[in-house]
């Protein structure tokens, strides 16, 4: 006799066990681990430890990158100010009359280009100093003696960068 889902009743305890037992379907694969909810991302706490170690990080270094860029900039200026006057008193030597102006300086090989003042970022800030006495007994004319920079703003040593 068959039952209900076209099963021979004769085994009932088998054909129980066959309405039971799911159909087997193409196995699928696995994963080895699930994601819990918990694993899904980071706490709220866990973002606020990490930003308040960002910002405390950031309070300490930006002060010494600006500091270390200041120490930058001035190395420079000093080093253009040293190759500045060694060119003005190598053509005050050579010619024997001071430069007119910087031009002079590039259009008689002394410099290839005027250099830019690393705290104005300009070419044409440059500060120059005549005067009307002769350096030397051989000097025929009066012309640019010293140079110094544009910027009015305090060196790390508090010297005006003017006075340099």
């Amino acid at each position: 006799m068959k039952g209900i889902h076209g099963v021979n009743d004769s085994n009932s305890a088998n054909s129980r066990e066959a309405r039971l037992t799911p159909l087997t379907l193409p196995e699928r694969e696995v994963p080895v681990r699930r994601m819990r909810k918990q694993d899904a991302g980071f706490t709220l706490i866990e973002l606020m430890i990490v930003m308040a170690i960002i910002g405390v990080l950031a309070v300490v270094a930006i002060p010494r990158f600006q500091t270390s860029l200041k120490l930058a900039r001035e190395a420079v200026l000093k080093e253009d100010l040293h190759v500045l006057r060694a060119s003005i008193d190598s053509y005050t030597m050579d010619k024997q009359k001071a430069p007119q102006s910087l031009d002079d300086l590039i259009q008689d090989g002394y410099l290839k280009a005027i250099p830019e003042d690393p705290m104005t970022h300009s070419k044409d800030t440059w500060v120059t100093e005549t005067s009307d006495s002769m350096h030397s007994l051989d000097q025929t004319d009066p012309g640019i003696d010293d140079i110094h920079s544009g910027s009015q703003d305090l060196g790390i040593d508090g010297q005006p960068y003017s006075s340099w």
